[in-house]
């Protein structure tokens, strides 16, 4: 149980000390899971401080009302006793990491604990199997993916099976399966009894999991919803509130999203590229051109090579191999990391000044910094309220944007931003996006973003790569991709759409009742009724606008010749390509043939397993 009464806390150091909480009273009980939500830096990451006592034992503060767990004042606590009531999953995984490998990491808080050995490996390997981590098991933290570490982070904190789980912004570097495993865990352990208090910007996951939503504004309980509550906002109310929406894709894609990259030149060039750690390839023969002035993207799962190709790009990789050359000269690692600039996933390793405006200039030559208007800077990242704060007080989404106005500061060439909006609100993600749009018209800036967020590509970059294990297995501007409908990256671009579960099936029911019993008052028992159903077929149908390929009328005409109904559509415009996707509903054993007639009349056509 997780208890806050008209709890408050503000920072010590400067101006921090007009952030932080105030009169904050909730309650979580036993199997509940509260999600903390509301714009960055409205006080979501100092309530979990709070409950787990680093606030005010290790970040300097007045903390005043009552904090509970299991119905003890967390003040009253030893910190050992603290871990055995409560576990932490930070922001970013790293800064809670003790061991170098991923077992010894999940064995440490039971070795702090006093376990003996023979019970600390029984219960690291039972941990590992009950989440299903068996692969990452020995491995070193040091070569495991943001998502991995983010796993192991986890399994750490479960291997304890403490009663009460703090999670802060735990999907916020995740792809699509590791958000699923993420949510599979949550959901374990809200069936095991424990109370979990989220700290989220990425909502749609929680979506069957969360009990109870807290809206929070500038550190005060603004709102309170319930499931069915939350659920009911609209879109607007949404976007008002500075919330995610529910749906997966999180930023909608601008009308004018992308423009053609044109015939630029290849600012940076790369062939072979390889890097290997010593345990295989990480990343394998990668060949790259980026183009001056274009904003490419990098996807693929956690694990997939993409930050460190992005660091062997940029020359922060001894270890790589293979040829890269800048505006066509082969360039060695000194000369491409002077030409470029990368904001880190891990962004607490590239700060190091005593405030946020300091931060901006930090290691540029004198002449240099002078030039910077950082005030500018600050203020187009929403940033100008926290330029006294020292960096170690913002929050997760206030620290990535003192990242990126440091990576902007030096003006390079070639920006890498690995994971910018991870853990961004969607008006900071909007006003990030824009920043690196106006950047890259202004100074001809080649960008390249690492994200998970397929919503992201579609709005601002003008060509994408999908790596696996290393390897670049599809690219190209975000026209030919979405266009080539069936392939990998058009799927999760534009993805199709969900089916209701009532669409599956379809039925009529008819009441046949005996009037002359109806008229002797014999009532119900005795009206007959007979209910026919039939399962349905999901067929995806996909739509371009290519010259010659059926229109969408004509589509829509011959789907109701063979008798499908429109379950659901979504169309998106890239640049130049226009893609559209339906999903009919059909009976099942009628699928096959309208699959085959509509494959006939030059239409993309399958049938969803």
């Amino acid at each position: 149980m997780i208890r806050f009464e008209h709890a408050s806390f503000a920072y010590r150091s400067g101006a921090a000390a007009e952030a932080g909480v105030r009169d904050v009273s909730l309650h979580v009980g036993s199997g509940q899971v509260v999600v903390l939500c509301g714009r960055s830096g409205c006080g979501k990451s100092t309530l979990l401080r709070m409950a787990n006592g680093l606030a005010p034992r290790f970040f300097p503060g007045e903390r005043t009302g009552r904090v509970l767990l299991d119905g003890e004042e967390v003040g009253d606590l030893v910190t050992w006793r603290i871990a055995e009531r409560a576990g932490t999953l930070f922001q970013n995984p790293r800064t809670q990491f003790f061991n170098v490998d991923a077992t010894g990491e999940a064995a440490f808080a039971l070795e702090s604990a006093g376990w003996p050995g023979e019970e600390i490996r029984a219960r690291v390997g039972e941990t590992f199997r009950e989440l299903g981590l068996e692969d990452l098991a020995g491995r070193s933290v040091f070569r495991l993916s943001g998502g991995q570490r983010q796993k192991v982070a986890y399994a750490s904190i479960w291997a304890l099976r403490p009663s009460n789980l703090l999670l802060d912004e735990p999907t916020s570097n995740l792809d699509m399966p590791s958000i699923a495993d993420i949510a599979a865990f949550v959901a374990h352990a809200k069936a095991a009894g424990r109370s979990i208090l989220v700290a989220e910007h990425r909502l749609a996951w929680l979506t069957g999991i969360a009990d109870a939503y807290v809206y929070l504004e500038e550190g005060r309980v603004s709102r309170v919803m319930d499931a069915r509550e939350f659920a009911a906002l609209s879109p607007q109310e949404l976007v008002s509130m500075g919330l995610r929406t529910r749906d997966l894709d999180d930023v909608a894609p601008a009308n004018d999203a992308v423009a053609p990259p044109g015939r630029r030149g290849v600012a940076l060039s790369a062939r072979g590229l390889s890097v290997d750690y010593g345990r295989g390839p990480v990343v394998r023969e990668a060949d790259v051109d980026l183009r001056s002035g274009e904003v490419v993207a990098l996807a693929g799962r956690n694990g997939a090579g993409k930050t460190t190709l992005c660091r062997a790009l940029c020359g922060f990789e001894r270890k790589a191999k293979g040829a890269v050359s800048l505006d066509g000269r082969r360039a060695a690692r000194k000369r491409r990391g002077r030409a470029s600039s990368m904001g880190f996933q891990d962004v607490d390793y590239q700060l190091f000044a005593e405030s946020a405006a300091a931060e901006v200039t930090f290691g540029l030559p004198r002449r240099e910094a002078a030039a910077v208007d950082v005030d500018a800077v600050l203020r187009e990242l929403a940033l100008s309220e926290a330029a006294a704060r020292h960096p170690a007080t913002l929050s997760g989404g206030q620290k990535q944007r003192v990242g990126i106005a440091r990576a902007l500061a030096d003006e390079p060439a070639v920006l890498l931003c690995d994971e910018p909006t991870s853990a961004l609100d969607p008006e900071t993600t909007r006003s990030i996006l824009d920043l690196i749009r106006d950047v890259r018209d202004r100074l001809g800036v080649t960008v390249v973003i690492i994200t998970h967020e397929m919503s992201v590509v579609r709005r601002i970059c003008d060509s994408v790569s999908l790596l696996e294990a290393g390897r670049i297995v599809q690219s190209g501007p975000i026209e030919d991709v979405v266009s080539d409908v069936d392939s990998r990256l058009s799927l999760e671009l534009v993805p199709p759409p969900d089916v209701p579960k009532a669409a599956l099936v379809a039925g009529s029911t008819e009441d046949a009742e005996d009037t002359d019993d109806q008229a002797d008052g014999a009532g119900d028992a005795d009206h007959a009724g007979s209910t026919d159903s039939a399962e349905s077929a999901v067929i995806d149908v996909a739509l371009t606008a290519h010259p010659g390929e059926p229109a969408a009328a004509q589509v829509l005409s011959l789907v109701a010749e063979q008798g499908a109904d429109v379950a659901g559509g979504v169309f998106e415009t890239l640049g130049t390509a226009q893609v559209g996707r339906l999903a009919l509903t059909i009976p099942a054993d009628r699928a096959q043939t309208a699959v085959a007639a509509l494959r006939e009349a030059g239409i993309t056509a399958e049938v969803r397993s």
